[in-house]
């Protein structure tokens, strides 16, 4: 059985997916979505995007929707998705799937859902993310944005965490431009101020992972 490691981010449209698109590319690595909002239809049937962006860069062979557990239409927060579509979101239906992927891969990404504070059932019973982070009882690795107003929400989502007593494996910024003066302070100041390092920096439609494959496996 492989080991694995959860993506969130601070936010939505941090370009969370794009970087563990990467990151499975980087490893060969098997990927795991437990839910999903905002799927289109293609050709008459409902695919699950994010999965597809993430077979799309790293040339993983599988199905979009064989990837995700639960996959909604409407671009609303999961919670919410899942309400109208009269599908309530099962804990262990995402345990289950997520064993099976495990099972298949000696390395395994499991993304999240918008930020670290994300509803994904509010009805007879509440549950939320970080209930899957525990349930699944995996480190963390954050992907943030680079520019202003990054240095706010990595922090707090690392507070977040830390709260939760979850292990923070590391932070990859996303859409950083080297040399840049606001980027630049924000990576210094992210890892003063969240005392977590930050592991890479990635550039908008780049390719490859900087970081070594040897030091990624170190973070599972």
């Amino acid at each position: 059985m492989g080991e694995a490691l959860f993506i969130t981010g601070t936010g939505t449209d941090v370009g969370k997916t794009y970087v563990t698109g990467l990151l499975v590319k980087k490893m060969q690595a098997n990927y795991y979505k437990p839910v999903l909002s905002g799927a289109k239809f293609i050709n008459e049937k409902l695919i699950a995007m994010d999965a597809l962006k993430v077979i799309q860069i790293s040339g993983l062979k599988r199905k979009p929707n064989d990837l995700v557990s639960f996959v909604f239409k409407e671009a609303l927060s999961p919670h919410l998705a899942s309400k109208r579509a009269n599908l309530p979101i099962e804990l262990e239906k995402i345990k289950k799937d997520y064993q099976l992927a495990k099972e298949n891969s000696d390395y395994l990404f499991v993304e999240g859902v918008g930020g670290i504070i994300c509803p994904l059932r509010d009805d007879n019973e509440q549950l939320m993310l970080v209930d899957v982070i525990h349930k699944l009882n995996l480190p963390i690795l954050i992907v943030c944005d680079s520019r202003l107003g990054s240095i706010n929400a990595t922090v707090l989502t690392v507070e977040y965490a830390r709260i939760q007593k979850i292990r923070i494996a590391g932070i990859i910024m996303n859409n950083f431009v080297k040399n840049d003066l606001i980027c630049e302070d924000n990576k210094k100041m992210i890892k003063k101020l969240s005392k977590v390092q930050v592991i890479d920096t990635v550039a908008k439609g780049q390719k490859e992972l900087m970081i070594s494959k040897n030091r990624l496996a170190s973070l599972f």
